[in-house]
């Protein structure tokens, strides 16, 4: 089969049409204005482009669906970093398991989100950030660039605290120098990425399976009353009406639903080799879905875990001012009477901050190359944020302490929050276009849902940032 000239678009190595005209700049076709991006056809992350071989579609449905496997795990990372334990910790020791239903309410947030970011993805071929550019004038593009950089700085942030403070609970490394260690984390991706995306995403997987092991037994030495976890998913109005517990929801919120996660994932998706038409975009639409709602039932797992964990062995027991991962880390051990919780415990940790720095070096990349169309060397890309990452933590380190640190990463989270409505707006208004999406565009029904969830994460902004003004 012979490619057209690169102006008219993809050739996919399966044969098919392209209705939608999703990779041609016809106007008359199509309302994105598209410019091109940097690669040979413009696609979002152009070296792993539609690389990883499908089972053909007559195969059984477990082979099917496990060929589309494993973007949805890579999202699912940013959705249990060391931004949640923070969080959920906190909220653990303070309100007991009140705060399970804001993990379980925003975790469904996430897997509607999520699946909306694949539609555009595999519907268009387009990742969020270039759907954004070719849709916005250059002034709101910049600033949807800006708020987005903003949030994987403070996800950054979150990764660099999270993996010094385990490589200090296991290794005894000072902080300082496990911040500084974590800035190289970018030869893991260069390595996995030259390997092969498969080779990356089961790097992800196995992570995530030592994160979901760890959780597991502690929960098991816990023995959390079952009667009071089932209460706990209930939603209550305390959660709005306390500010305190506000606060910590909020970043619960901000630490789940990833606002970068939504340009990961739109991404990620197109690298599997299906069909370029619509029956081939419906039928890897169904596995990406599949694929991303089971992953992020892990991730809800495992956030509902720490929290468990953490109102089982401090809530009750005169621990409440947890707010610390080093206080949790010292605590565990004796206070569940199970002398390996607490290595669990430091271990899971340093699984999660690896992972996250892992999939945000991705989401950076598609982040910078989507909306700038500009491409710098990964291992550069990463130092430069990582390193801006790291600047706060010396800071706060220096002027307050360790302890200075817990303090930071909650307010990385609610930072992600309130970056949150510059990613899920734009995503609900391109999925719900009809002259975009064509036949996939969200049913009415979807619609009403997607906005509604797109005005609960304002309202809860605003309402934040009222209660920190007036305080």
């Amino acid at each position: 089969m012979s490619c057209p000239p690169p102006a008219q678009g993809t050739c996919s190595s399966q044969t098919g049409t392209d209705p939608i005209g999703a990779h041609q700049p016809d106007v008359k076709r199509t309302p994105w204005r598209f410019t091109r991006a940097l690669g040979a056809d413009g696609h979002s992350l152009p070296e792993v482009f539609s690389s990883v071989r499908v089972a053909p579609e007559g195969a059984g449905w477990l082979r099917r669906f496990l060929s589309f496997v494993g973007p949805g795990y890579m999202v699912a990372v940013g959705y249990m970093d060391p931004g949640n334990w923070a969080t959920d910790l906190q909220g653990g020791a303070q309100f007991g398991y009140t705060l399970l239903s804001v993990i379980m309410i925003s975790n469904l947030m996430a897997i509607l989100l999520q699946a909306l970011a694949a539609r555009l993805g595999i519907v268009t071929g387009r990742d969020l950030a270039q759907a954004c550019r070719d849709h916005f004038p250059p002034a709101i593009s910049f600033v949807l660039w800006f708020t987005c950089e903003l949030a994987i700085i403070a996800c950054d942030l979150a990764e660099v605290i999270g993996t010094a403070v385990a490589l200090q609970l296991l290794f005894h490394i000072p902080l300082l120098f496990g911040a500084l260690i974590s800035a190289f984390d970018a030869l893991i991706v260069l390595f996995l990425m030259n390997r092969g995306f498969r080779y990356l995403e089961a790097f992800i997987i196995a992570l995530l399976s030592i994160i979901a092991v760890c959780f597991g037994v502690q929960i098991v030495a816990a023995a959390p009353p079952v009667a009071a976890v089932m209460a706990g998913f209930l939603p209550r109005a305390s959660v709005v009406t306390n500010p305190a517990m506000l606060y910590i929801a909020i970043g619960i919120i901000g630490a789940t639903v990833m606002p970068h996660n939504l340009y990961l994932h739109s991404s990620i998706v197109q690298t599997r080799d299906y069909r370029r038409d619509d029956e081939g975009r419906k039928d890897a639409l169904r596995w990406a879905t599949l694929d991303s709602t089971v992953a992020l039932m892990l991730a809800l797992f495992i956030n509902a875990a720490i929290l468990i964990v953490s109102a089982a062995a401090f809530h009750g027991t005169g621990h409440q001012d947890v707010a610390e991962i080093e206080d949790a880390y010292r605590l565990l051990s004796p206070v569940l009477g199970m002398g390996l919780a607490s290595t669990l415990f430091a271990v899971a940790l340093l699984a999660a901050g690896t992972n996250s720095t892992v999939t945000g070096t991705l989401a950076g990349q598609i982040v910078m190359e989507g909306f700038l169309h500009l491409t710098i060397p990964h291992w550069a890309r990463r130092l430069v944020t990582r390193g801006l990452a790291i600047l706060p933590v010396v800071v706060v380190t220096a002027l307050y302490g360790d302890h200075g640190v817990g303090k930071l990463l909650i307010f990385s989270q609610v930072v992600l929050s309130l970056q949150l409505p510059f990613a899920v707006i734009p995503l609900v208004m391109f999925v719900s276009d009809r002259r975009k999406m064509g036949r996939f565009t969200i049913s009415p029904g979807m619609k009403t849902l997607s906005w509604a969830v797109a005005a609960i994460i304002l309202l809860l902004n605003f309402k934040l940032l009222y209660d920190t003004l007036a305080a």
